[in-house]
């Protein structure tokens, strides 16, 4: 499997269809669910077998429960423990769906599949509109009434995608994982795809598992229940559904167990990785209160996700109102840089924009205007890199085109020299509008003109400033930059690169530009009379005021791809022109660093042997101060990445399967800087 999990080959299911119009799978030669009832097969297999409705009754308000499921088909299991979790959990609680497919229907297949359950319509609508556009191999995390039902679609092999689950491939720190509450063994029989039921699934099932977690299936086969036993379920077969004589139900009785893990035999080098991620801190925290510094795009997308989990959270802002800061340009463009290579950058960007995109479906209106984003092949490097992202998404029409230059001009409506790739879902939004909505929420507190000089821990809370008026269990830092002012964040790099942003006046030609063209610099359509252009890029630059000759390289970048409507722009007195100007906050990778806090100087010593021995086998998990996290490092993609961002970040808070795999959540951890530091011994 290559490191990029989007590298690799998509193969949609090829289906058959009955003559009752059920499908049928051409490849394995099995059906998608029963002829006599799907959907009372699944009530019986799936839902009644796990017990989920005296469960689901049974939990606490603010509590999150998670399935985990095997094929996910035509995603008739899920809309159908949708159903029954609306009618029996606590309505402050939330449903964590998480299921690995292999081969994904593609929509018109999902659309015919499920218009065979009318009675399931009102929910089907909603998860057929949600339906990514699949670009290869990958996490694609969905979320639905508020978040109060989420959907983690996994398109890969079963045991592969499950592993991306597990916080470390090393089964000594299993119990650091993600739980999953109930399995729905799901997919084609073990007669017809016995490659799916095997010894790693199997050991996923395990490791992702714990003491009270259930699993149900149709199938009785031998390969499964020995399976199942290996995993540490205890099973009992009970009446199949419909001619079905028998299935199988189990539980673990006894919690996750590494009985069957040996250790690595060679304690000089490991075949696992170091488990520096390994954050061993509780996460039950008990009073559900966070602190935020930083009402900026990271600081509030990171409350509005955890105020829909039912976390109460303060947000503190320095200036008289929030998005003061980089966050506070008046439109900003949703897009990201796609890239054909197989590394962590290439994976979270397009994940990150897939995500943002569907994020922001419900806030459009009257935060910016979703005009479609072109991106031209202004340079030789770009349209190489164009020609290069042909074939990875030759088939993801929904998310990204290839239009020439005449498309392009049709598109923006003026006249472009140049190719282009052409975002059809993308925009410009309003970053402070899209705040202002954001922290419209009933456990959300803003407090501004309040700045957070130091952060201390206190009696399990961390205090900010020396008074400790404000503390929580939990504090998250999202005010870029200015993170390094603490103590406890001042060793990680953080870049500021101050950017200049132009507003020009809109004039007869300009009128004409429809859609948001980005090239060595952007241009957004006509609001209120001006076009948004920019941004600079100053590195080790200070000055906050205005300045000419930034003006001057706005519009510079406008004159190729814009030269026939640049004759009003080029006789402005620039210095009359009004901008505004903004610091970026970067990291040297060009990732943001979301997730915990490391301490330091225990991280340093327990990591030690890594500066003798990249591969060293080190029995000591991560060190990481209790509560303590950051959301920082979005540079200019603030509206792409914070929404993905602060998801990572709520389910390390809370506990709770993430919305990407694990290996791409170590890419962010801001401890990475240590440890590679360690590694190129400089620490």
């Amino acid at each position: 499997m290559s490191s990029n999990p989007y590298q690799d080959q998509i193969h949609y299911a090829q289906l058959n269809w009955d003559e009752d119009g059920q499908p049928l799978s051409s490849v394995f030669g099995d059906v998608y669910f029963s002829r006599a009832n799907g959907l009372a097969e699944t009530r019986h297999v799936f839902l009644q077998h796990n017990h989920l409705a005296q469960r689901w009754k049974a939990l606490p308000d603010k509590a999150h429960f998670v399935i985990a499921e095997t094929g996910f088909g035509s995603g008739l299991n899920f809309l159908a423990a949708w159903e029954l979790w609306l009618t029996t959990a606590p309505s402050s609680a939330q449903l964590h769906f998480v299921s690995v497919e292999k081969f994904p229907l593609n929509k018109n297949d999902l659309k015919r599949a499920l218009a065979l359950w009318p009675e399931l319509g009102h929910l089907s609508r909603q998860l057929i509109e949600a339906y990514p556009c699949i670009v290869g191999e990958g996490f694609y995390r969905l979320s639905f009434l508020d978040g109060r039902i989420k959907l983690t679609l996994i398109i890969n092999d079963a045991a592969r995608g499950f592993s991306k689950l597990l916080t470390t491939t090393d089964p000594l720190y299993s119990q650091y994982s993600a739980k999953i509450d109930a399995w729905f063994l799901d997919g084609f029989a073990p007669s017809k795809n016995p490659q799916m039921w095997s010894e790693d699934l199997f050991s996923c099932i395990h490791q992702l598992s714990d003491a009270g977690t259930t699993a149900a299936t149709f199938s009785a086969a031998a390969i499964v229940k020995k399976g199942l036993k290996f995993a540490g379920f205890t099973i009992e077969k009970v009446a199949g559904f419909g001619r079905k004589r028998e299935m199988l139900k189990a539980v673990m009785r006894n919690g996750r167990q590494d009985y069957f893990y040996p250790q690595p035999a060679h304690k000089s080098a490991s075949v696992f990785p170091s488990p520096w991620s390994i954050n061993t801190n509780s996460s039950a925290y008990n009073e559900k209160h966070a602190l935020i510094i930083g009402a900026g795009l990271a600081g509030c997308t990171s409350a509005r996700a955890l105020a829909e989990r039912g976390w109460k959270v303060t947000l503190i802002e320095r200036n008289n109102a929030i998005a003061s800061e980089a966050s506070g340009n008046p439109q900003g463009v949703l897009y990201a840089k796609l890239s054909h290579k197989e590394e962590a950058q290439a994976e979270f960007n397009l994940t990150s924009l897939q995500f943002a995109q569907s994020f922001y479906s419900g806030y459009w209106k009257n935060i910016g205007d979703k005009t479609g984003v072109l991106q031209l092949a202004h340079s030789d490097s770009e349209h190489l890199l164009q020609s290069q992202l042909r074939e990875k998404f030759a088939a993801a029409d929904e998310l990204v085109q290839f239009v020439s230059a005449a498309s392009a001009s049709e598109i923006a409506g003026v006249p472009l020299p140049f190719n282009a790739i052409y975002f059809p879902n993308a925009g410009w939004i309003n970053p402070a509008k899209l705040c202002e909505q954001l922290v419209n929420h009933p456990l959300i507190r803003i407090i501004t003109d309040t700045t957070a000089f130091d952060i201390h821990p206190e009696e399990n809370s961390w205090c900010i400033n020396k008074d400790c008026e404000l503390q929580a269990q939990v504090l998250i830092i999202a005010n870029a930059r200015d993170a390094q002012r603490f103590e406890q964040t001042q060793h990680l790099p953080i870049k500021s690169i101050r950017g200049q942003i132009t507003y020009l006046p809109a004039t007869t030609p300009s009128q004409a530009i429809k859609s948001v063209i980005c090239s060595e610099g952007y241009i957004a359509p006509e609001n209120a009379g001006v076009h948004c252009t920019g941004a600079t890029f100053n590195l080790r630059e200070e000055s906050r005021e205005l300045r000419v000759e930034d003006h001057e390289t706005n519009l510079e970048n406008l004159r190729a791809p814009l030269c026939s409507i640049m004759a009003e722009w080029e006789n402005l007195d620039k210095s009359s022109l009004e901008g505004r100007v903004a610091f970026r906050c970067t990291l040297p990778d060009y990732l943001p660093a979301v997730g915990p806090v490391a301490d330091e100087p225990a991280m340093l010593d327990s990591f030690a042997p890594l500066r003798k021995n990249s591969r060293a086998f080190i029995q000591a998990t991560g060190k990481y101060l209790p509560g303590l996290y950051l959301n920082i490092g979005h540079g200019s993609r603030g509206l792409a990445y914070t929404p993905l961002c602060a998801e990572i970040l709520a389910a390390y808070i809370n506990n709770e399967p993430q919305p990407v795999a694990s290996d791409l959540v170590n890419a962010l951890n801001p401890a990475r800087f240590l440890i590679r530091d360690l590694i190129k011994n400089k620490r």
